[in-house]
């Protein structure tokens, strides 16, 4: 989607406009909104030493406002999108370090656009700021794909010292929805999805899915397994994590599943799709 009507938040900047005719002239500085037909080229001034930058979407404008003016008091750029298609085209030409989303959008729920940039890979930090502030709302928000929820009201320098612990966190996709082959796992209601289909799994295969699906084409070995699903002090039969995928690799097979957890002698277990003429479930 072409990039528009995005309030950027940096310092200022010299933005350039190429236009269908090749002619470059100066923007506007602080703002951009050009038809999709033309290309704006912006370069910031912010050098190597550049500022956390942020993307706020957010259809109130007087809110946007007072949250860019404060957030840009404690030293972050912010930059404000007041649709979801804005904030979605923002992101995919722009690499953010965090996101602040809104749930209440003109065109989309903010779920619908946390689930959207989750499906494309994008693992840039999510912070929900909303006034959906029950209990199960914010644990629908975390599990949907969120790494933070503040409710409103909220004070700014909170806001500000969650984006910045945000932003010290590794990036890595922890996905609300795992998919192999046509399987699809959800973590947070211990449940596989298969064509349309809803099947609760027990707590420990479950677990034992998760994982596999975690490091789908990946070897994990027995002793992990076992670690991650005893705590200290479990008594651990020794066949216990055999006996899981055993029970497993018969409800995958009982449910049509295109995918096998395959045996790899001396290595471990791993989850893949199977290969023509292979039934799913086997032992490689």
């Amino acid at each position: 989607m072409p990039l528009r009507n995005i309030r950027t938040g940096c310092r200022p900047c010299l933005a350039f406009r190429c236009g269908d005719a090749g002619r470059t002239e100066p923007t506007a500085q602080g703002a951009v909104s050009v038809p999709s037909s033309v290309l704006v080229v912006i370069i910031c001034r912010d050098g190597p030493s550049r500022r956390m930058r942020v993307l706020y979407i957010e259809d109130d404008d007087v809110l946007a406002r007072l949250v860019q003016l404060g957030l840009r008091r404690t030293g972050l750029a912010v930059d404000h999108a007041a649709t979801a298609e804005e904030g979605l085209s923002a992101l995919d030409s722009i690499a953010y370090d965090a996101v602040v989303l809104d749930l209440t959008l003109p065109d989309a729920d903010g779920l619908t656009v946390l689930r959207q940039l989750r499906a494309r890979r994008n693992t840039t930090p999510v912070l929900i700021l909303s006034a959906r502030n029950r209990m199960t709302q914010r644990v629908a928000g975390l599990d949907a794909g969120a790494d933070d929820y503040l409710p409103k009201p909220f004070e700014v320098p909170e806001l500000a010292a969650r984006l910045r612990a945000l932003a010290r966190r590794p990036r890595t996709l922890i996905g609300a929805e795992l998919t192999c082959a046509n399987l699809t796992y959800i973590p947070a209601e211990h449940t596989m999805r298969v064509g349309g289909n809803s099947i609760p799994l027990p707590r420990r295969e479950a677990s034992v899915l998760e994982i596999l699906m975690r490091n789908a084409g990946r070897p994990v070995s027995k002793p992990i397994l076992e670690e991650r699903l005893y705590a200290f002090g479990e008594e651990v039969a020794s066949n216990a994590v055999e006996v899981h995928i055993h029970h497993l690799r018969k409800r995958l097979a009982a449910a049509g599943v295109t995918a096998r957890i395959e045996t790899r002698r001396g290595t471990g277990y791993l989850i893949a799709a199977a290969g023509p003429g292979v039934a799913p479930g086997r032992d490689a």
